[in-house]
């Protein structure tokens, strides 16, 4: 045959072996990763032939595990077989099937997150666009024109209107008000996380808010300093309105039983008005007689926290939040009844902060950190074949995740974190059936894959058959099921057997 004899009669290589090998073997991998990058998405190929994993990475030690979708960007995973048909451990990668962003696209994306609220524009009616451009219009008519009256104000209390620092202090007042704008315009960009956890950003708003008043005093101690700290008092400060602002409306709504929103929060403004007002006497009395500033400030602020603590913890809601349903979980599988709304409300921990991810159970989180060894999501997968969600637990971490699939809606991200928490709870249960915390890493108390799957199988069982009585006594107690505002994350898993 022609190419035996080309060959048997090929020329000698002129390069070292060692590098010949290298160069081939480097060619074979380019050639296998481009091929495995443009092979064709797995929805594409015929209905009726389901592609093998093994087929997208032919001749190759890679194996397709799972495909997922993340604010519509899809990745493939992957991981390295040893040959013998088993995964090696900590072999998990992940492949983009999406072309980069261009950086038009990328600032773009950038912006909407910032003006434009999730799920932009199914998530409003028509009316929103029209009603925010005016908006914005007032707003910069507004601004322009406020620099006029600060400068005005100014002049009137001293300077004379063509001194340079009557000018140099307007520009100071002007762009510490400015930094407090900017600072208002990134924190915006929390979103709904103004719906999940409502009592929590209330209060750190609050906390927040006396951090910058007390900035603010320090520029008496340092008034060199003043426009760089009343710069960073007034982005605070601003930080915290924008929190205030964002919850005020969700907790007046709270109190309303009819059409009268409009008048629960203006009399709840009108109260908050006079209690300033009066506040403010108070503060006048007060200081005629000369007392510690930092004595002064340390007790307000003190009075002032501790109201806006018991405030929150005041307001019952009925949505099940990421902090409520964990009570309200946690009591029904301990004594079998659901708290009221009064105890869920009362229980729920407002000392968390909703932008720290250290919580025991994570809902709708991405592959990559909830499985770290391929084979253990082969072990975990069957359990889940006939659900739109699955859950697993890792040691390393400590944590139980709940992976979301693609079609998954409000009941199965309920019951996802339902059965989250039911695995956690046979999780911390230590070898010998004494409570434990989860947290509380232990190599003796880490799980092997057979236990693993033995308490995934409970848990299931459990789920099968305490899920509906949950929800019903939920129901019974005014918890508002269909409302839930668990905050679940944005990855689903693709192109996996839904039921």
């Amino acid at each position: 045959m022609p190419s035996v004899k080309l060959k048997h009669h090929s020329p000698p290589d002129t390069i070292s072996s060692s590098s010949s090998d290298s160069v081939r073997l480097l060619s074979r991998e380019t050639l296998r990763i481009s091929a495995s990058l443009a092979s064709p998405p797995v929805d594409d190929l015929p209905p009726h032939s389901p592609p093998s994993p093994d087929s997208q990475f032919l001749h190759s030690t890679l194996r397709l595990i799972c495909c997922e979708e993340i604010d519509g960007r899809r990745f493939k995973y992957v991981a390295e077989s040893d040959g013998s048909g088993k995964f090696k451990k900590n072999s998990v990668r992940a492949i983009s099937l999406e072309s980069p962003q261009t950086p038009f696209d990328e600032v773009g994306s950038f912006l909407r997150s910032y003006v434009v609220p999730e799920g932009f524009p199914g998530s409003v009616n028509e009316s929103y666009v029209p009603y925010m451009t005016w908006r914005a219009l007032k707003h910069f008519f507004g601004g322009a024109m406020g620099v006029f009256t600060t400068q005005t104000l100014l002049n009137s209390v001293g300077a004379s209107r063509n001194s340079s620092a009557s000018a140099a202090v307007a520009i100071n007042w002007i762009l510490k008000d400015g930094a407090g704008r900017v600072g208002k315009m990134l924190f915006a960009r929390q979103g709904k996380k103004f719906d999940y956890d409502l009592k929590q950003l209330r209060f750190a708003g609050d906390l927040l808010m006396e951090l910058g008043a007390g900035v603010e005093l320090a520029t008496a101690a340092v008034p060199h300093l003043f426009l760089p700290l009343a710069c960073a008092a007034n982005v605070v400060k601003n930080v915290a309105a924008v929190t205030s602002t964002s919850t005020r409306t969700p907790i007046y709504k709270a109190f309303a039983k009819g059409e009268n929103i409009g008048d629960v929060t203006a009399k709840g403004e009108c109260v908050g008005n006079i209690a300033d007002l009066m506040g403010t006497g108070f503060s006048i009395l007060i200081s005629k007689r000369n007392p510690s500033l930092v004595t002064t400030f340390g007790l307000l602020s003190c009075g002032y926290l501790m109201s806006s603590y018991q405030e929150v913890r005041s307001v019952v809601l009925h949505t099940l939040n990421r902090a409520r349903f964990t009570v309200a979980v946690e009591s029904f599988l301990k004594t079998g009844r659901v708290p009221s709304l009064q105890e869920g409300n009362i229980q729920e921990k407002i000392f968390t902060f909703p932008w720290v991810d250290d919580r025991p159970v994570m809902l709708g989180a991405r592959f990559k950190d909830a499985f770290q060894d391929p084979s253990t999501y082969m072990a975990v997968k069957p359990f889940f074949d006939k659900e739109r969600y699955m859950v697993t637990y890792s040691p390393t971490k400590g944590k139980v995740y709940a992976l979301l699939k693609h079609q998954a809606n409000s009941d199965d991200i309920l019951k996802a974190a339902f059965h989250a928490h039911v695995l956690l709870h046979f999780m911390n249960q230590s070898k010998d059936g004494t409570p434990r915390l989860v947290e509380q890493l232990d190599p003796a108390f880490a799980p092997t894959k057979y236990e693993l799957e033995s308490r995934i199988a409970e848990s299931c069982e459990m789920v099968s058959t305490s899920y509906a009585i949950f929800k019903s006594r939920a129901a019974e107690q005014g918890w508002r099921m269909s409302e839930s505002l668990l905050n679940p994350g944005r990855a689903r898993l693709c192109h996996m057997k839904e039921e």
